[in-house]
């Protein structure tokens, strides 16, 4: 099928070039010039496993960039609408990008046209596309505005799309949905992943993927609400890693004993320094003033994004109550992404973490895989941004894992030991064994758990609550 993706960002970009992949025409419309003379000579923005591979097998063939939105949309049966959905100082979501796509699409509609929601967007987005529309201009019989959401992770977006747990399609009419019945009948059918070139998937996937049918209101709010749950869940075992920590127990062990109900399942039950990321903040701000408006105040959100503040303060105390004093202290930092896999530092916790340590005086020597240059944008010449992880620890008071990239947790830890200038550890994404950690002689500290230590401290002072008596 023929298909326009408007916005060449994460979503936009993963998007266009899977539908590629599923083998249709795409072309993916964007209003930076310079980004698309980038991807045109084939330059990939982001960082994001197998989308380079991707981009180059269907560049200038079943993919094609373009700043003509009318032109894209004449030659299109289905225009799937990718723009960012930024929040507002209220906190609620920004539509002013999806409503100009929106206005300039209207004229360009001569034949059938498929309008699709593909930005995380609040309840009734469609009923205002489809009002915007109409009002400047389009034939109401020539389009229908559908909502499919995505459930992208960063870092695996390209087998998230291919491999989906579900694909959900909002519509209103039979004819609206047997369009984006084709269009995912790659996936749905199996056919995709007899191909000897399909992207390999991820193990346990469900293959192939459901396809749900729902009304569109209904389709906008599982977004929301799926983010708004899993947020929920991260930021529950983190208050319950607090209580462990307090109480002596491991939250390691605790994971284990809820993670193994079938009803919950251990996904998400992940203690550290809190979520970040584009998605997670901005759609718990939107969902919450989504709740707002229709009258019911959703104090448990509130509560989810107060833990995760919480959270990042909470290690903060903890890097403190290990070091006594941090003025002039030179740390090692292993993460600036908000999480593995990404360059994304959005609403990263590592990010604001080293904010807060440049503020109490620190001196930081950092280190991502693949966050540097933007890290280098947001704290520019504070900080010292090394080649490797062991430059990060070199001569350092302590070593700080702010991100759980695979190669932070296989360390050589002899070596390691050897180059700090203290055997201190503080581990916001619990890499490590602690019992591991002690043997190879360090003071590893951790979240949730006890603490290893290799050093007597002043009695009755436990660095694990945060230096507290």
């Amino acid at each position: 099928m023929r298909i326009a993706v408007v916005g060449s960002g994460y979503v936009g970009l993963v998007t266009g070039t899977c539908f590629a992949d599923l083998g249709h025409e795409v072309i993916l419309v964007d209003n930076d010039d310079a980004k698309l003379a980038a991807l045109s000579s084939g330059e990939v923005p982001i960082h994001e496993r197998f989308l380079p591979e991707l981009l180059a097998r269907h560049r200038g063939n079943s993919i094609r960039f373009s700043n003509d939105l009318q032109g894209a949309v004449r030659q299109s049966q289905a225009v799937f609408i990718a723009v960012g959905t930024p929040p507002t100082e209220r906190g609620d979501a920004d539509l002013s990008y999806v409503e100009s796509v929106a206005r300039e699409i209207s004229g360009a509609m001569n034949e059938y046209v498929v309008v699709v929601e593909k930005s995380t967007v609040p309840v009734y987005t469609s009923q205002w596309v489809r009002t915007i529309l109409l009002r400047n201009g389009a034939n109401p019989s020539a389009f229908d505005v559908a909502s499919n959401p995505e459930f992208l992770r960063e870092g695996t977006a390209v087998t998230d799309f291919l491999y989906p747990d579900r694909i959900v399609v909002g519509v209103e009419s039979e004819r609206c949905a047997e369009v984006l019945r084709k269009i995912y009948q790659p996936l749905t059918s199996g056919a995709y992943y007899s191909r000897p070139d399909a992207i390999p998937g991820p193990d346990g996937a469900r293959v192939p993927p459901p396809l749900l049918i729902t009304s569109t209101k209904s389709a906008e709010l599982i977004k929301h609400a799926s983010n708004a749950f899993l947020a929920m869940k991260i930021s529950f075992i983190n208050a319950v890693a607090s209580i462990c920590e307090t109480v002596g127990a491991n939250v390691q062990q605790v994971c284990e004993g809820i993670g193994t109900d079938s009803r919950i399942g251990p996904r998400f039950l992940n203690p550290g320094i809190g979520y970040g990321g584009s998605c997670f903040p901005k759609d718990l701000l939107a969902f919450r003033s989504v709740a707002r408006e229709c009258g019911y105040d959703f104090r448990l959100l509130d509560e989810v994004i107060r833990i995760n503040e919480e959270q990042r303060h909470r290690f903060l105390r903890k890097v403190r109550g290990v070091l006594w004093t941090l003025r002039g202290k030179r740390l090692g930092v292993l993460g600036l992404a908000f999480k593995g896999g990404t360059d994304d530092i959005r609403e990263s916790p590592a990010i604001l973490l080293v904010q807060e340590l440049l503020r109490e005086g620190c001196r930081v020597s950092a280190y991502d895989p693949a966050a540097m240059d933007r890290a280098r944008e947001v704290l520019n010449s504070s900080v010292e941004f090394v080649d490797g992880p062991y430059d990060a620890a070199t001569g350092a008071d302590a070593l700080l894992i702010l991100t759980e990239w695979e190669e932070f947790g296989a360390l050589d830890l002899l070596r390691l030991r050897k180059l700090l200038k203290y055997p201190i550890v503080i581990d916001g994404r619990n890499l490590y064994d602690p019992c591991v950690m002690a043997q190879h002689g360090f003071s590893y500290y951790s979240v949730g758990r006890p603490a290893a230590l290799t050093e007597d401290l002043p009695a009755g002072i436990r660095p694990e609550n945060g230096g507290q008596r």
